[in-house]
Protein backbone atom coordinates (compact mmCIF):
# COMPACT_ATOMS: atom_id res chain seq x y z
CA UNK A 1 0.00 0.00 0.00
CA UNK A 2 2.63 2.38 0.85
CA UNK A 3 4.13 2.76 -2.73
CA UNK A 4 0.75 3.99 -3.68
CA UNK A 5 0.31 6.68 -1.11
CA UNK A 6 2.58 8.99 -3.69
CA UNK A 7 -0.14 8.66 -6.26
CA UNK A 8 -3.58 9.35 -4.22
CA UNK A 9 -3.71 12.63 -4.98
CA UNK A 10 -3.34 12.13 -8.52
CA UNK A 11 -6.15 9.48 -8.43
CA UNK A 12 -8.20 11.84 -6.30
CA UNK A 13 -7.72 14.49 -9.13
CA UNK A 14 -8.98 11.99 -11.73
CA UNK A 15 -12.06 10.52 -9.53
CA UNK A 16 -14.01 14.07 -11.03
CA UNK A 17 -12.97 13.89 -14.77
CA UNK A 18 -14.50 9.99 -14.34
CA UNK A 19 -17.38 11.16 -12.67
CA UNK A 20 -17.77 13.49 -15.72
CA UNK A 21 -17.62 11.54 -18.98
CA UNK A 22 -19.79 11.13 -21.05
CA UNK A 23 -20.67 8.29 -22.73
CA UNK A 24 -21.18 8.94 -26.70
CA UNK A 25 -23.69 5.97 -27.83
CA UNK A 26 -24.22 4.71 -31.18
CA UNK A 27 -26.78 7.13 -32.95
CA UNK A 28 -26.55 10.22 -34.94
CA UNK A 29 -29.31 11.84 -35.89
CA UNK A 30 -30.71 12.83 -38.77
CA UNK A 31 -33.60 14.07 -41.14
CA UNK A 32 -36.62 12.19 -41.33
CA UNK A 33 -36.86 9.46 -44.24
CA UNK A 34 -39.72 7.79 -43.64
CA UNK A 35 -42.35 8.72 -43.84
CA UNK A 36 -42.04 11.18 -46.66
CA UNK A 37 -42.56 14.33 -45.40
CA UNK A 38 -43.83 17.63 -47.49
CA UNK A 39 -41.33 20.49 -46.06
CA UNK A 40 -38.65 18.32 -44.82
CA UNK A 41 -36.57 21.53 -44.81
CA UNK A 42 -37.49 25.06 -44.96
CA UNK A 43 -36.62 28.73 -45.10
CA UNK A 44 -36.27 28.44 -40.94
CA UNK A 45 -36.88 24.78 -40.23
CA UNK A 46 -36.45 21.06 -40.93
CA UNK A 47 -37.32 18.03 -39.12
CA UNK A 48 -35.49 15.12 -37.43
CA UNK A 49 -36.34 11.75 -36.56
CA UNK A 50 -36.22 11.25 -32.84
CA UNK A 51 -34.33 9.54 -30.99
CA UNK A 52 -35.72 6.44 -29.54
CA UNK A 53 -34.02 3.92 -27.92
CA UNK A 54 -30.79 5.69 -27.67
CA UNK A 55 -30.76 6.89 -24.17
CA UNK A 56 -32.52 3.98 -22.41
CA UNK A 57 -30.04 3.32 -19.87
CA UNK A 58 -30.21 7.34 -18.55
CA UNK A 59 -34.36 7.10 -17.06
CA UNK A 60 -33.73 10.16 -14.45
CA UNK A 61 -32.06 12.29 -17.45
CA UNK A 62 -33.18 15.19 -19.87
CA UNK A 63 -32.24 15.28 -23.18
CA UNK A 64 -31.63 18.30 -25.23
CA UNK A 65 -31.34 19.13 -28.86
CA UNK A 66 -27.99 21.25 -29.76
CA UNK A 67 -28.10 23.45 -32.70
CA UNK A 68 -24.81 24.37 -34.10
CA UNK A 69 -23.47 25.52 -37.62
CA UNK A 70 -21.55 23.82 -38.75
CA UNK A 71 -18.27 26.31 -38.93
CA UNK A 72 -19.44 26.40 -34.40
CA UNK A 73 -20.22 23.10 -33.40
CA UNK A 74 -16.70 22.17 -32.85
CA UNK A 75 -16.57 25.44 -30.16
CA UNK A 76 -19.41 24.14 -27.95
CA UNK A 77 -19.05 22.39 -24.80
CA UNK A 78 -21.12 20.13 -22.97
CA UNK A 79 -20.51 21.51 -19.84
CA UNK A 80 -23.06 24.43 -21.05
CA UNK A 81 -26.40 24.78 -19.10
CA UNK A 82 -28.66 24.65 -20.81
CA UNK A 83 -31.57 28.01 -20.29
CA UNK A 84 -28.34 30.19 -19.92
CA UNK A 85 -27.13 33.54 -21.97
CA UNK A 86 -24.60 30.95 -23.15
CA UNK A 87 -26.68 28.52 -24.80
CA UNK A 88 -29.54 31.37 -25.27
CA UNK A 89 -31.47 30.68 -29.13
CA UNK A 90 -31.32 34.42 -28.62
CA UNK A 91 -27.61 34.73 -28.73
CA UNK A 92 -26.99 32.63 -31.68
CA UNK A 93 -25.05 32.24 -33.39
CA UNK A 94 -23.65 36.19 -32.67
CA UNK A 95 -22.42 35.28 -29.54
CA UNK A 96 -22.91 31.39 -28.42
CA UNK A 97 -21.50 28.37 -31.07
CA UNK A 98 -25.09 26.54 -30.01
CA UNK A 99 -28.22 26.67 -28.67
CA UNK A 100 -30.00 24.19 -26.17
CA UNK A 101 -33.96 23.46 -27.02
CA UNK A 102 -36.76 20.85 -27.35
CA UNK A 103 -35.96 19.37 -24.13
CA UNK A 104 -37.71 15.98 -23.53
CA UNK A 105 -37.12 12.58 -21.04
CA UNK A 106 -37.41 9.23 -22.03
CA UNK A 107 -41.34 9.66 -20.95
CA UNK A 108 -41.48 11.44 -24.81
CA UNK A 109 -39.33 9.07 -26.68
CA UNK A 110 -40.79 5.76 -25.68
CA UNK A 111 -38.71 2.44 -26.81
CA UNK A 112 -40.53 0.38 -28.89
CA UNK A 113 -42.32 2.80 -30.85
CA UNK A 114 -45.85 2.42 -29.75
CA UNK A 115 -48.17 2.06 -33.60
CA UNK A 116 -49.41 5.54 -34.36
CA UNK A 117 -47.07 7.90 -32.58
CA UNK A 118 -45.73 10.60 -34.18
CA UNK A 119 -41.81 10.67 -34.02
CA UNK A 120 -40.52 13.26 -35.79
CA UNK A 121 -39.35 17.02 -34.50
CA UNK A 122 -39.82 20.06 -36.56
CA UNK A 123 -36.46 22.21 -35.23
CA UNK A 124 -37.90 25.65 -35.66
CA UNK A 125 -40.85 25.58 -35.48
CA UNK A 126 -41.32 28.39 -32.57
CA UNK A 127 -42.38 31.77 -34.11
CA UNK A 128 -43.79 33.48 -30.90
CA UNK A 129 -40.62 33.52 -28.39
CA UNK A 130 -37.35 34.03 -31.31
CA UNK A 131 -36.99 37.23 -29.63
CA UNK A 132 -38.06 36.89 -25.69
CA UNK A 133 -35.05 36.70 -24.06
CA UNK A 134 -37.05 34.95 -21.08
CA UNK A 135 -37.05 32.23 -23.24
CA UNK A 136 -33.57 30.82 -24.19
CA UNK A 137 -34.58 27.39 -24.36
CA UNK A 138 -37.17 28.71 -27.58
CA UNK A 139 -37.23 26.57 -30.42
CA UNK A 140 -37.04 29.16 -32.89
CA UNK A 141 -36.74 29.80 -36.94
CA UNK A 142 -33.23 29.14 -37.65
CA UNK A 143 -31.62 32.49 -38.90
CA UNK A 144 -30.43 31.46 -42.31
CA UNK A 145 -29.65 28.65 -44.78
CA UNK A 146 -26.67 26.78 -42.78
CA UNK A 147 -25.33 24.38 -42.89
CA UNK A 148 -26.46 23.02 -39.37
CA UNK A 149 -25.16 20.48 -37.36
CA UNK A 150 -27.52 18.81 -34.69
CA UNK A 151 -27.06 16.25 -31.82
CA UNK A 152 -28.72 15.00 -28.75
CA UNK A 153 -27.31 15.41 -25.23
CA UNK A 154 -28.00 13.70 -21.97
CA UNK A 155 -27.84 15.35 -18.40
CA UNK A 156 -28.83 14.52 -15.16
CA UNK A 157 -29.26 17.28 -12.86
CA UNK A 158 -26.41 19.47 -14.42
CA UNK A 159 -24.28 16.96 -15.29
CA UNK A 160 -23.68 15.81 -18.67
CA UNK A 161 -23.97 12.35 -18.93
CA UNK A 162 -24.41 10.69 -22.56
CA UNK A 163 -24.20 11.95 -26.09
CA UNK A 164 -25.20 11.43 -30.02
CA UNK A 165 -22.51 12.30 -32.62
CA UNK A 166 -23.29 15.47 -34.44
CA UNK A 167 -25.50 15.00 -37.88
CA UNK A 168 -24.51 15.57 -41.56
CA UNK A 169 -24.54 18.93 -42.45
CA UNK A 170 -28.20 20.02 -42.90
CA UNK A 171 -28.83 23.10 -45.49
CA UNK A 172 -32.07 24.47 -45.43
CA UNK A 173 -34.03 26.53 -48.50
CA UNK A 174 -33.05 29.11 -49.67
CA UNK A 175 -35.97 31.76 -52.13
CA UNK A 176 -33.48 31.62 -56.09
CA UNK A 177 -32.99 34.94 -57.16
CA UNK A 178 -34.85 36.50 -60.42
CA UNK A 179 -31.73 35.66 -62.25
CA UNK A 180 -31.86 31.88 -61.97
CA UNK A 181 -35.16 31.42 -62.55
CA UNK A 182 -35.50 29.75 -65.83
CA UNK A 183 -37.81 31.73 -68.77
CA UNK A 184 -38.65 28.43 -70.28
CA UNK A 185 -41.88 26.91 -69.41
CA UNK A 186 -42.44 23.28 -70.50
CA UNK A 187 -39.23 23.09 -72.98
CA UNK A 188 -40.53 26.28 -75.21
CA UNK A 189 -38.25 29.05 -75.22
CA UNK A 190 -39.40 32.72 -74.13
CA UNK A 191 -39.64 34.01 -77.70
CA UNK A 192 -41.58 30.74 -78.67
CA UNK A 193 -44.24 31.66 -76.13
CA UNK A 194 -44.17 35.78 -77.37
CA UNK A 195 -44.67 34.67 -81.17
CA UNK A 196 -47.56 32.25 -80.18
CA UNK A 197 -49.34 34.92 -78.70
CA UNK A 198 -49.19 37.33 -81.20
CA UNK A 199 -50.48 35.19 -83.37
CA UNK A 200 -53.15 34.30 -81.53
CA UNK A 201 -54.06 37.71 -81.45
CA UNK A 202 -53.84 38.10 -84.74
CA UNK A 203 -55.74 35.11 -85.31
CA UNK A 204 -58.66 36.31 -83.05
CA UNK A 205 -58.42 39.96 -85.34
CA UNK A 206 -59.06 37.74 -88.52
CA UNK A 207 -61.92 36.10 -86.93
CA UNK A 208 -63.65 38.88 -86.20
CA UNK A 209 -63.28 40.82 -89.17
CA UNK A 210 -64.68 37.69 -91.10
CA UNK A 211 -67.84 37.50 -89.00
CA UNK A 212 -68.17 41.09 -89.74
CA UNK A 213 -67.92 40.40 -93.21
CA UNK A 214 -70.27 37.83 -93.04
CA UNK A 215 -72.93 40.43 -91.28
CA UNK A 216 -72.17 43.12 -93.72
CA UNK A 217 -72.44 41.03 -96.09
CA UNK A 218 -75.58 39.60 -95.39
CA UNK A 219 -77.71 42.72 -94.21
CA UNK A 220 -77.02 44.36 -97.68
CA UNK A 221 -78.16 41.46 -99.93
CA UNK A 222 -81.15 41.04 -97.73
CA UNK A 223 -81.68 44.68 -98.53
CA UNK A 224 -81.55 44.23 -102.43
CA UNK A 225 -83.59 41.25 -102.88
CA UNK A 226 -86.39 41.90 -105.55
CA UNK A 227 -89.39 40.05 -107.32
CA UNK A 228 -89.75 40.31 -110.87
CA UNK A 229 -92.39 38.36 -112.10
CA UNK A 230 -91.60 36.05 -115.16
CA UNK A 231 -93.24 36.53 -118.49
CA UNK A 232 -96.69 35.49 -118.55
CA UNK A 233 -97.82 35.63 -114.82
CA UNK A 234 -99.41 38.70 -113.19
CA UNK A 235 -97.72 39.85 -110.19
CA UNK A 236 -100.90 39.56 -107.81
CA UNK A 237 -101.03 36.43 -106.42
CA UNK A 238 -103.50 33.44 -108.42
CA UNK A 239 -103.86 35.74 -111.23
CA UNK A 240 -102.35 33.56 -114.28
CA UNK A 241 -102.79 36.54 -117.23
CA UNK A 242 -100.73 39.67 -118.04
CA UNK A 243 -102.17 42.43 -115.59
CA UNK A 244 -103.18 44.12 -118.57
CA UNK A 245 -105.72 41.75 -119.37
CA UNK A 246 -107.29 41.68 -116.23
CA UNK A 247 -108.57 38.56 -114.10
Amino acid sequence: MLPLLPLLPLLLLLLPAAHGAVERVGYTPSLTKSPVLEGLTTGSTFVLDQPRCVFDKYSNADIWLVVALESTAANFSNSVAPGTAESAFQNFPDSVPAYMTLNATLANYPCPKPAGDITVLRVGSETSCSGDAARPTCNGPLPGPGPYLVKFLALEGSEPVAETGWSQPIMLRTAKSSNSISTTDGGHSAGMIALTTILSILFAILLAGLVAMFVFWGRRAKGSITFTPSPGHSALTGCPCPAWEGC
